[in-house]
């Protein structure tokens, strides 16, 4: 008895310690700068005498969830000077060769190119004819919009399309769901064939946790998991969250539907596959600029790249934690962090100019072009 006493309040402190940790590093910090911005916003309204319309709750949770992701991303940053100096990261930018760099943005450029022809399979069986230039244009508006708000480029992307093209905003809004689903799987299977090739020293790491850890510890993680599940279907009872989860499932169901059943499937399905190998051969690409990365296998820098991929949701356009995630993930396999963090940093500029560059004409251009339209 004394010894599962003794476990269980081991593995209280631990989740406290994590628990603490995140309060005082991520809530905490975050939760200041929005009721300072909150404050500040209500100083406006006040001014403007218009202060009794000021729902400081709705600005608060606004605030919030637009701070959040900048928060991760500057705080990514920090962690990455902290561990490594600028001055050893900056020395690869002038040794690394750029012929490669440049060769992954030219990949990068096929893969949103691609998403913006294959986008027409979506909108044709609708109806609706999308013309490839304003989708194009979209396209890169819409990554360069999501480094101000995370997903709000969809939303932009829609809206464009259904303004230049006269299509319905519902639509548009669909057909891109749809095409989110497909990204979704293709994560998926990314993650599924990481979990293959890692298999062996996954299964290595958890039965040496098994035979390592006693009885006792097992019962209490498996008590622990089990009122963790309850406390959550509990919330999610509470919250109503249910439905929304329900709707999602639905969406994601109704959109792999709708890529089966269009005319030109295949011609999707070969698009979509064609986006993601691009993705990946921009990662390659930019990879061989460090003659360090030259006999790093395959297969590492897919499960390097799933990682990075994945990191992009949490920050805006993947700023700070897509470089530390790459750096991390290959410290795993024996790469000196600073040369992971370097190759991390370089990847997610080249991509970041290429966005700024194109995603800025692109805002720019296609008022013009569509004059005749607004």
């Amino acid at each position: 008895m004394e010894i599962i006493i003794s476990e269980f309040f081991d593995l209280f402190s631990n989740i406290l310690k994590t628990s603490v940790g995140i309060f005082l590093y991520l809530i905490l910090p975050v939760t200041g700068i929005s009721i300072i911005v909150s404050a500040i916003q209500y100083l406006y309204f006040k001014i403007k005498s218009d202060h009794k319309k000021f729902n400081f709750k709705k600005y608060f949770l606004r605030n919030f969830k637009f701070i959040i992701p900048i928060y991760i991303g500057i705080f990514c940053i920090y962690l990455t000077l902290k561990n490594v100096p600028f001055s050893d990261l900056s020395k690869y930018f002038y040794k690394i060769n750029y012929s490669w760099v440049l060769l992954g943005v030219v990949f990068g450029a096929l893969s949103h190119i691609s998403r913006s022809y294959r986008w027409k399979y979506l909108i044709s069986p609708m109806g609706y004819k999308l013309g490839f230039i304003n989708s194009i244009l979209s396209v890169f508006s819409a990554y360069l919009i999501n480094y101000t708000i995370p997903r709000a480029g969809d939303l932009a992307r829609a809206t464009m399309v259904s303004k230049y093209e006269d299509i319905p905003l519902d639509k548009t809004i669909g057909t891109i769901v749809a095409e989110r689903v497909v990204d979704v799987i293709c994560i998926l299977l990314l993650i599924s064939f990481a979990l293959v090739v890692e298999f062996d020293k996954i299964s290595t790491k958890l039965t040496s946790l098994f035979q390592e850890t006693n009885f006792s510890k097992i019962l209490i993680y498996i008590v622990f998991l089990t009122s963790t599940l309850i406390i959550i279907y509990f919330i999610i009872r509470r919250l109503n969250i249910k439905n929304l989860l329900s709707n999602f499932f639905s969406g994601v169901y109704e959109g792999i539907i709708v890529i089966f059943k269009m005319d030109k499937s295949v011609w999707f399905i070969l698009h979509s596959f064609f986006i993601w190998i691009m993705y990946l051969l921009m990662f390659w690409a930019t990879s061989m600029a460090f003659i360090e990365l030259h006999d790093v296998p395959s297969y590492q820098l897919i499960i390097a790249f799933t990682l990075a991929a994945l990191s992009i949701m949490f920050s805006n356009g993947g700023i700070g934690i897509y470089p530390l995630s790459v750096g991390i993930s290959l410290s795993w396999y024996g790469i000196e962090l600073t040369t992971g963090l370097a190759f991390g940093w370089v990847s997610w500029l080249s991509q970041t100019m290429l966005v700024v560059i194109f995603g800025g004409i692109s805002l720019i251009i296609l008022p013009f072009i569509n004059k005749s339209k607004t």
